[in-house]
């Protein structure tokens, strides 16, 4: 195999960068940052749409469409890979064989990004997304002028990354692989100063094959951290709690408990009004306008780690109550008939469970009807079968989008819809599973009355579902 030529170029250099797969959600943003720091960026993709197509004709790069050795002309001077490329991909193939110099996108983002900064990685099984966009959002409204790279778009922020120009950079720590020859955890790349890990629950079942190869990879990313690092670790896990202990740095323990360094008050159910409490006791009035108690979760971390920057905890406090959330994060379409309409990412029976939640709490005595897209390999398979069944249990009805990867998994991997109906119909929860997105579609449309809430629930587009459902509606 031939030799990769040594990782001479710098950050300080004007490059000539060619990137795989440039349509991908972290790599798409990459690139805009790397043309941004003032490099030569092009790259190749599969057809790409909105919003990715018209984030990288904004920032003047046009992908060349399909991947093919001809693209690789003229030479570049690096070439990153994105993690959905295959080894066969014949881009990859003809760089390998030509030893010419290729990094994993997380590489990319430590040695362009970070090498100077001092990074805030928000890292865990649920959560990392709002986590790092509510802390983007706080560091920003408190006069800082933080880069990041998220894997969503907040609200208010508008877009997925910033160059920045302060010396906080946040990021959302992915802990799925980099590369086909980075096989390690995206994280592990980031050199975290501050490490937020808000859960660490077994997932990614294809990468990990037990919890504990899960918690391998938390405590590799934890033993990273610098001795004057910070870890700030939610104690209402006993998995974090225990992966906590072994950190080289300080610790600060969050959550609901009152065993926690800090804690989250929540108010009634339904009152959005909180109040935070720190180690000296002294309580810190919260009125978030993202609902649930993991969002409460979520934002108590990121005050924490404002408050041990140094900055007011009111004022961390009142930057966090304007937080807007994020997009396909429990994020409300619009209303149409009285039937509103609601998106979200979730696809981890926990992050279902939370968000349902989160949902009963914004709309109290309104019939939650859950449409749920078994997206990812992890999603669709058995492991799953008990848990949906509790998660679900938050649902007044469930209708079941096909599972997407079907054909990728045996017959006594996959998710046993059946069995699923028939346990959920025991607690008073009706489940329906669809042929196809069209007889869901159907079936929601057919059923739905005033007053309902339709939260369509996928780890990817869901065939554009949740917009097709309010354009019919209205």
């Amino acid at each position: 195999m031939p030799t990769h030529r040594p990782n001479t170029p710098t950050a300080t250099e004007s490059l000539d960068i060619y990137c795989i797969a440039i349509g991908g959600t972290g790599m798409a943003p990459l690139a805009c940052l790397l043309q941004e720091l003032g490099h030569r960026v092009r790259g190749s993709d599969r057809p790409l749409y909105p919003p990715m197509s018209d984030l990288l004709a904004a920032a003047g790069i046009e992908p060349a469409v399909g991947f093919s050795v001809e693209n690789l002309d003229p030479r570049p001077d690096l070439v990153v890979v994105g993690n959905a490329v295959p080894r066969q991909n014949p881009e990859a193939v003809a760089v390998e064989e030509r030893g010419w110099e290729r990094i994993s996108m997380p590489q990319a983002l430590g040695r362009f990004l970070l090498e100077d900064r001092r990074a805030l990685v928000a890292a865990g099984t649920h959560g990392k997304t709002t986590t790092s966009s509510m802390a983007a959002w706080t560091w920003r409204q408190l006069g800082a002028d933080p880069g990041f790279l998220i894997g969503g778009v907040p609200v208010d922020l508008g877009q997925s990354f910033s160059l920045g120009g302060g010396d906080r950079f946040v990021i959302e720590g992915d802990e799925y692989n980099a590369a086909y020859f980075d096989r390690g955890p995206k994280f592990l790349h980031y050199r975290a100063e501050t490490l937020i890990v808000t859960s660490v629950e077994h997932d990614h079942v294809d990468l990990y094959a037990t919890p504990a190869d899960l918690r391998a990879a938390f405590a590799q990313v934890i033993a990273q951290l610098p001795a004057h690092g910070h870890l700030i670790a939610c104690g209402d896990s006993a998995d974090v709690r225990q992966l906590a202990a072994a950190a080289p740095c300080a610790v600060t323990l969050y959550g609901l408990a009152e065993d926690n360094h800090v804690r989250a008050e929540p108010g009634a159910p339904g009152d959005v009004r909180a109040h935070f409490v720190d180690r000296d006791g002294r309580r810190w009035p919260i009125e978030l306008q993202v609902p649930g108690h993991h969002n409460l979760s979520n934002a108590l971390a990121v005050w924490a780690a404002a408050c041990a920057e140094g900055f007011d905890p009111a004022a961390a406090a009142a930057a966090l109550g304007s937080f807007r959330g994020v997009l396909r994060r429990l994020q409300e379409l619009g209303t149409a008939r009285g039937i509103t309409v609601v998106d979200d990412f979730a696809h981890h029976p926990t992050a279902v469970a939370a968000s349902l939640q989160g949902l009963r709490d914004r709309y109290p005595g309104r019939r939650l009807v859950t449409l749920f897209e078994p997206r990812s390999l992890t999603a669709g398979r058995e492991f799953f079968q008990r848990a949906y069944v509790d998660a679900f249990a938050g649902a007044d009805r469930v209708l079941l989008a096909p599972i997407f990867y079907a054909e990728r998994l045996a017959a006594e991997e996959r998710l046993e819809t059946t069995r699923l109906a028939k346990d959920l119909a025991e607690i008073g929860v009706p489940l329906a599973v669809a042929s196809d997105l069209d007889d869901l579609a159907e079936r929601a449309l057919g059923e739905a009355r005033e007053g309902d809430v339709l939260v369509c629930m996928s780890s990817g587009s869901f065939g554009g579902l949740p917009h097709r459902l309010l354009r019919e509606l209205s």
